[in-house]
Order: structure tokens, then sequence, then C-alpha cells
């Protein structure tokens, strides 16, 4: 059901070279972008008329208005499962924990007497949210965009899902709901890439976005490479994915029940498991068929996405060599089932997440440890990272000299000017003190 990969024996390569051993799904978002093109340029151009009639061509409903009313959000969260509820809240409640302890505040330094460099922090100023509506419905993607997006002090936000025919055109009502209980008014049934150009260029009914984020499927990734430049975006987000470090003392059923979570979104889900334990390769293996067999989606998406060329058990020589393949992978999701999971875990250089010890599932950074779950994938992680109330602040520098502050740094300033055959830069000094440079003390 999923392939083996032996890296055993020989000295592992360096960088790209290891990279190319390891398993990846397909994902090209160049292709794809020559196809969302026409669309996102087509909302440019035409606005909610293109928004309503591409939700008719995709999704198969005939939409009076591309907004929702404030009406149907307050029937979802009346109608909402209260179990649901109630885990929707404790999510928003730890959520909330974890990213208001990220926020920054403004700092001054003293770099000279009479001179001071202030970085203060400034939200953007209107940002647009995306949860999927595809395989499955995403409540959770709505508190994981949200809550750093509100924690951050974003005035403005709005969110986009696309229209569900089963539901008369708008939004899964659980999206809804998480929308109500958040406080986020202003939602759109709108999807794909038809979302973010929505949110890029505006339309009739809404404005335009300074940013856009949350997870899709290529279309959205397609789309958000579009519009760079344009709006800011958070990552071009790929298939999901899930590296597990484990050895000989990992449970089996576990690291099984684990690669098959991940697999249960979508076909190109990834599934890995690294490990320096044969025994443990052959245990899990054997798991797999059951814990399979005895869940859904089995046939759509679960096992071609264990089968898939970007799922396989990776056998390395030891732990040390274990962590050079996760890190070269840098894993949307890695969980280290080994001896001393957190002092392994600590070592780790790449990954959107790490989950550590048997304890930690990425099902509960799913859901409710309080973490994001909108992550790098693709092997992004080593350069990128998750959605956090960072995404949403920009970083002002207030820069305020005294003239006495400006005239003993001046000379070097004039230097450095001149030596980058700028003389009009250090002209801009010069004119301050009457066109000579004051001597440093």
């Amino acid at each position: 059901m999923i392939s083996r990969i032996d890296l055993r024996g020989d000295a592992l390569p360096e960088g790209p070279a290891l990279r190319d051993l390891l398993p990846r799904a397909e994902f090209d978002v160049q292709a794809a972008l020559e196809k969302v093109r026409p669309i996102c340029e087509a909302v440019h151009h035409r606005g909610d008329a293109a928004l309503i009639d591409f939700a008719e061509k995709f999704d198969g409903v005939k939409l009076d208005q591309v907004r929702v009313p404030p009406a149907a959000l307050t029937r979802a969260l009346q109608e909402l499962d209260p179990a649901v509820r109630a885990a929707l809240e404790e999510s928003i409640r730890r959520a909330r924990l974890v990213h208001r302890e990220q926020r920054r505040s403004t700092h001054t330094t003293q770099v000279v007497p009479g001179g001071s460099v202030t970085e203060k922090w400034v939200p953007v100023e209107r940002v647009g949210l995306y949860a999927p509506g595809g395989r499955s419905v995403y409540p959770s993607s709505v508190v994981m965009n949200v809550v750093p997006a509100q924690e951050a002090g974003v005035e403005s936000i709005a969110l986009a899902s696309p229209a569900q025919a089963d539901f008369g055109g708008l939004p899964h009502p659980t999206i809804l709901a998480a929308c109500a209980l958040l406080g986020v008014d202003e939602v759109y049934a709108a999807g794909g890439a038809t979302a973010v150009a929505m949110f890029a260029y505006g339309t009739e009914s809404c404005p335009p976005a300074n940013m856009v984020t949350g997870p899709g499927n290529i279309w959205v990734a397609a789309a958000k490479r579009y519009f760079t430049g344009k709006i800011g975006i958070d990552a071009e987000a790929g298939p999901t994915e899930i590296a597990i470090l484990a050895d000989a003392g990992a449970d089996p059923v576990h690291v099984a029940s684990d690669l098959i979570s991940q697999a249960e979104h979508d076909p190109l889900a990834a599934a890995v498991l690294v490990t320096d334990s044969t025994e443990l390769a052959d245990a899990v293996e054997k798991e797999l068929e059951p814990q399979v067999a005895a869940t859904r989606h089995i046939d759509d998406r679960i096992v071609p996405a264990l089968k898939g060329k970007q799922s396989a058990i990776v056998l390395v020589d030891g732990i040390d060599e274990g962590l050079r393949v996760v890190d070269a992978y840098g894993a949307e999701h890695l969980e280290i089932q080994t001896a001393d999971a957190a002092a392994v875990a600590d070592r780790v250089r790449n990954a959107g997440a790490v989950f550590v010890g048997p304890w930690a599932p990425v099902s509960l950074g799913d859901y409710a440890a309080g973490s994001n779950h909108v992550l790098p994938t693709g092997g992004c992680a080593c350069h990128s990272s998750g959605l956090s109330v960072q995404s949403f602040l920009r970083g002002i520098h207030i820069v305020d000299y005294t003239k006495d502050a400006l005239a003993e740094v001046a000379h070097h300033v004039v230097t450095l000017a001149e030596a980058e055959d700028l003389p009009a830069h250090g002209a801009a000094i010069k004119a301050r003190f009457g066109w000579k440079v004051p001597e440093s003390k």
C-alpha cells in the first residue's frame, strides 16, 4: 500500500541531491497559472457578474448575490450542533491564547544621543481570508485564519468560501456558523481563483483587500501567484503533508493512524515515515491495511494518497540521519516519535510545525492545540513560516535624529554616498550644514 525508499548504508548526499531522493507530489502551479489568468481578468472586468457566472459553471449554483446575508450567518449559528459549537469555541479559545502572545510591541533603540530608531508594528488594513469547501468542510480553517488577523488588530476582515448547491448557494453552514462565532459578518460565496481575484481587484459588493490568506487547491495557489506583488499572500499552499520521524519504540498503531489521517485530505496528500527500524516499518505496513479498511474516503483519497509517489517509508541508518532527511524534506507537519522526543524535536530546523511524542498528533494541531494549521508545504518550511499574528503586521521604522546627532555621522554618510557614486545623496546632507560637512568629533 505504501512504497519504501532505502537510504541506509551509503552517506547521505547534501542539499538538493538529498531532496531529490525524497517523495513529493507533483503540483504544477505554473501550468495552472495560465488557466486561472482569464478567470481572474474576468472578475477584474465584470465584477460580481463574473463571480455569479463562475459559481454556476464551477459549483452548479445560480446566485442572486455573492455576499452572504447576515440572517444566514445568524441562522447557521442557531442551528449548529451544540457539540460542534462547543468544540469550535474551545478551538477559538486556545488559538487566541497562543496568538495573543505573538503580538509585537513598539521598540525604540537609542542609537546615539539625539538619534533613535523606533520600530512600530502596524496591521494591514483589510484582509481577505479563504476557507476551502471542496472534498471536506473546514470551519477549523476559518478559526486559524480569523484569530491571528483579529489578534494582530486588522480592522476589516472578509471571508470567502465556495457556494454549495446543497445549501441554496451559500457556503457550508458550519463555515457560516464559525464566522458568526468569531464576529465576522462579511462573508462571500466565492471559491477558488474567483475568490482570490475578488479580494485582489474588488467588485461591486466586495472592496479590495491588502492581503489574502488561507489554504486551498492548486487554483487558489495559482491565483495567489498571479497576484503576487499586487496583494500580500501567506503562501502558495500545495498538497498537505505529514512526515513522522520514529524509532523502534514508536507504536505502529499510532504511526499508521497518523499517516492515514493526513492521507484522507486528498489523493495528493503526502504521508512519509522516516525510521531506522525495519521492524517498525514492517509493523506500520501491516497496521495500515486494517485501519484503512475501517475508515471512510478509502478509494477516492486514502489509498491513492498512500500509494502515490508522494508517500513512502524512508529507511535510514539512525536518528541523526533521519533528522537530516526530515530537514531536507521540510514537512508541513512533522511528528517526532522517538526516545527523548523533545530533545530530537529541538534539533529540527525545517518544519511548518513539530509535534512532540506520542500524545501530540497532527490532528490535535489541526483543531485544538492552539497552534496554527495554515502551514508551508512543498518543502517551503526551509524558508517560510506558518500563519501567525506576524503575517498580518508590517514593521515600520521611524528615524528621529537631532541636528547634532546628524552632524556626528554626516561625514560617514557623505563618504558612503560618494563611494556608491550617488553624489546627490551626500549633497542632501551637506545642504543641511551650509554645504560643509561637519568634522567628526
